[in-house]
């Protein structure tokens, strides 16, 4: 899960690595955080990929009422 800790932890270390470096422990800790923060998007990614995989889309976004594409029944 992304938190508003987990980004301000990540910026934190990303400032400090630019600014005088990082020990080996913080570089460790920076990886795992960066890794938390890259699967937590993929977790909110998947859902909406698997509606997209199974055609559960809102067409009325794209398509309006009266259009000819041949999918929509208005």
């Amino acid at each position: 899960m992304i938190t508003n800790e987990l980004i301000e932890r990540i910026n934190f270390l990303a400032k400090k690595k630019k600014e005088v470096g990082l020990t080996p422990e913080e570089e460790q800790e920076q990886k795992e955080v960066r890794r938390q923060y890259i699967d937590g998007i993929k977790d909110q990614l998947r859902p909406m990929l698997a509606e997209l995989k199974k055609g559960k889309t809102d067409d009325s976004v794209y398509h309006q009422a009266g259009c000819d594409c041949g999918r929509c029944k208005h």
